[in-house]
């Protein structure tokens, strides 16, 4: 008996997806609620997983088509791998045979595993397939990179060798490489050129003094993890906290435009941007305005597991009211964060800097960081906008105002 492998059911804001990896071949041997093959849609990857015991069937969609939500992707012939038919079986025999014809050189290899490979300068030639017919899969690609972040670094004299894994051009050269955007990266593309070209996009700027927060992350930080359970004591959860009380003050900044109405949310559900390979993603923490600073922190330390390993839902990525970002992780001073449509508004943390501060009439050196605040001056005036982020100032220069409520 042939069981459908369908596509899963896409929420309203999804309208495809992409075949992004079978993990079985044709006539492969299949276990309930094994992953089968990833669906990659414009926000996060979809695991589709076997229902039932047996082998791979036919395949309908292929790695790289489009499919819908619901959409029959191919089939499971339940009672082993004698049901497989031989018609079934001939592209597995084919896929077998593929290597020795295309040279050793140019490995049969899965688009999501060569496109892997090439985001992380590795050499697909270099990587060992254990797919059917030795085919290079995603996951041989994932152990590939493991296996080279792993590695101890190599000596002075080996480190000037060329590397293998990356591509070495001569003085002169002229090379391009063309490669296809990844859905992610063209949703977000097309999302951000809407919000520049749809919205009256003004940003705001404003300085916090960390001296406070610094002093009190440090006193705490390990009992904080001690009684916490692991939990990390960061900045990130103090922004947050600061944000949903500034929220509550000024409602402007959380609501939203639809159509000729304007949403006030009575809720903060702060999505949290999250570097991940796939691109900048950003998980949502729901009613954020009830959590603790260690909820806030082990949310966001889940969310950067679930990031990297590639297993953040969809729900998890729906929704938000108001967004932060953190360009300081990677250094950045100053910039102006575009915001997330429907939201109104975005909070842009950077780098923290010693420089010397007037204080009281003396100069003293404190450590400083820029705030940058987007929003939408369709719904929110300047006035709101320029209190909003001072207000957040405000509290983190003075903590214990987090915790009196003024």
């Amino acid at each position: 008996m042939a069981i459908e492998i369908k596509a899963p059911t896409f929420p309203e804001s999804v309208a495809d997806g992409t075949v992004a990896t079978w993990h079985k071949q044709p006539g492969d041997a299949v276990k309930r609620d094994e992953l089968i093959v990833d669906i990659e849609t414009d926000k996060v990857v979809l695991e589709v997983l076997a229902t039932a015991d047996g082998v791979l069937g036919a395949i309908v969609k292929n790695e790289g088509d489009t499919v819908l939500s619901d959409e029959v992707l191919g089939s499971i012939v339940e009672g082993g791998a004698a049901a497989v038919a031989p018609a079934a079986a001939a592209p597995a025999a084919a896929q077998a045979a593929a290597p020795a014809a295309e040279g050793e050189d140019d490995p049969v290899a899965a688009p999501a595993a060569r496109k892997l490979a090439e985001e992380n300068g590795i050499n697909i030639a270099s990587v060992a397939g254990t797919g059917k017919g030795g085919r290079v899969t995603k996951e041989d690609v994932v152990a590939a990179v493991a296996a080279k972040k792993a590695a101890p670094a190599a000596a002075p004299a080996k480190a000037a060798a060329p590397s293998a894994a990356a591509p070495v051009f001569a003085a002169g050269d002229r090379i391009e490489k063309r490669v296809p955007m990844t859905r992610v990266r063209a949703t977000v593309a097309k999302r951000l050129v809407e919000a520049q070209s749809n919205m009256a996009m003004l940003t705001t700027f404003n300085e916090v003094d960390m001296t406070e927060v610094m002093a009190l992350r440090s006193k705490y930080k390990d009992l904080f993890e001690k009684s916490h359970n692991g939990v990390r004591l960061g900045f990130m959860s103090f922004f947050v906290k600061a944000a949903t009380e500034a929220l509550k003050r000024f409602p402007a900044v959380n609501a939203s435009i639809d159509g000729n109405d304007i949403v006030y949310h009575g809720y903060a559900d702060i999505g949290v941007a999250v570097s991940s390979d796939r691109g900048l993603v950003v998980p949502v923490l729901r009613n954020a305005e009830h959590m603790s600073l260690a909820e806030i922190e082990g949310g966001i330390a889940t969310f950067g597991k679930k990031a990297r390993d590639g297993k953040l839902s969809m729900d998890e990525m729906t929704g938000g009211t108001f967004t932060i970002t953190n360009g300081g992780t990677f250094g950045s001073m100053m910039s102006t964060p575009i915001v997330n449509p429907p939201q109104a508004a975005i909070l842009g943390m950077h780098n923290i800097i010693q420089r010397p501060m007037a204080i009281n009439g003396q100069v003293v050196i404190r450590p400083m960081m820029y705030l940058a605040l987007s929003y939408d001056h369709r719904l929110i005036d300047g006035k709101e906008a320029v209190t909003f982020l001072v207000t957040i100032k405000n509290l983190l220069e003075d903590p214990a105002r987090l915790l009196l409520d003024i």
